[in-house]
C-alpha cells in the first residue's frame, strides 16, 4: 500500500505572505480557506506558545475542508519549561484540547529544547504515558539524542523521529514509526533561504525511500521568510507525485 503524503507549511498566518501568496485584498479570516486550496495539511505552531481555546480548535476543525489534517506542536510548557518532567496533568489537558480537531488531528510534535541532553529514562517515561490512538513525533535539538539507542526506543512505542534539515544540521534519515515526519527549517539560513530544485529532488528520493511500507508521510516547511515555504512545499509535492507516477 502506498503511503498518503501530506505536504504543507509550519503555520499559515504570516503577514509577509500577503502579496507573495495571499491576494492583497484577501482578509485574514479567509487565509486558511485560501491556504487549503493549495495544501491539505498545516503544522499548528501557535499551540507551542499558548494553549489555544476550545473555540479556536473547533473553528480550525470546522473551517477547513474534508480530509484536511493539522499537525499540532505541543506546548513549550511541557517540552521547554517542564522539560518532560511531571507533565501528566499538563499533557492530559493539552491532548484533550487537541482532540477537538477530531478526524483532522494529525501527529503531535514534541520539540525538545537544545539544552535538554539525552535521557532515555525521561523519554521513556513520557512515551509510556502517551495514548496509543494518537500519533506522536519527537524533534531533538541536542545532538546527544541522535543515536541508535534513542531510535530503538522510539520504535518500541511507535513514536516517530522527526527528521529535519537546518543550515547547521541535518538529522539522520531514520523512520521509527508507521509514519514519517520531516521538517525543513531553512536552506541557507534558519527559517529562511529557498531550497534549490536539486536539493528538493534529492529529498524527494530520500523521502520516497523512507516511506516504503509506511501509512503516511508528513512534511512541513518552516522557512517562512519571503514565502519560500510555500514555493518549496509545492515543488516537493510535485516531485513526490512524479516519483509516485513513475513506479
Amino acid at each position: 500500500m502506498s503511503p498518503k503524503y501530506f505536504v504543507g507549511t509550519s503555520g499559515w498566518h504570516y503577514e509577509h505572505w500577503r502579496g507573495r501568496f495571499y491576494p492583497l485584498e484577501l482578509t485574514k479570516p479567509k487565509w486558511l480557506e485560501f491556504y487549503a486550496r493549495s495544501f491539505k495539511t498545516v503544522e499548528l505552531n501557535n499551540s507551542f506558545y499558548h494553549l489555544p481555546s476550545e473555540k479556536a480548535f473547533a473553528n480550525w476543525r470546522d473551517s477547513s475542508p474534508k480530509g484536511f489534517v493539522y499537525a499540532v506542536k505541543v506546548s513549550r510548557f511541557i517540552t521547554h519549561i517542564k522539560k518532560l518532567r511531571n507533565v501528566e496533568e499538563a499533557l492530559e489537558k493539552f491532548l484533550e484540547r487537541a482532540k477537538l480537531l477530531e478526524n483532522k488531528l494529525g501527529p503531535l510534535l514534541y520539540q525538545l529544547p537544545p539544552n535538554l541532553h539525552r535521557n532515555d529514562s525521561l523519554l521513556e517515561g513520557v512515551l509510556s504515558m502517551l495514548p496509543k490512538d494518537l500519533s506522536h513525533v519527537f524533534e531533538f535539538r541536542h545532538k546527544s539524542w541522535l543515536d541508535k539507542g534513542v531510535f530503538d526506543l522510539l520504535r518500541r512505542y511507535n513514536a516517530s523521529f522527526c527528521i529535519y534539515d537546518m543550515p547547521d544540521l541535518t538529522t539522520p534519515l531514520e523512520a521509527t514509526a508507521d509514519f514519517v515526519y520531516v521538517r525543513f527549517h531553512g536552506s541557507t539560513w534558519l527559517y529562511g533561504g529557498c531550497y534549490s530544485d536539486e536539493e528538493l529532488s534529492r529529498w524527494a528520493q530520500d523521502i520516497k525511500r523512507l516511506s516504503k511500507n509506511k501509512k503516511a508521510v508528513y512534511i512541513y516547511f518552516n522557512n517562512d521568510a519571503e514565502a519560500f515555504a510555500v514555493q518549496n512545499a509545492l515543488t516537493l509535492e510535485r516531485k513526490l507525485k512524479s516519483l509516485k507516477d513513475v513506479q
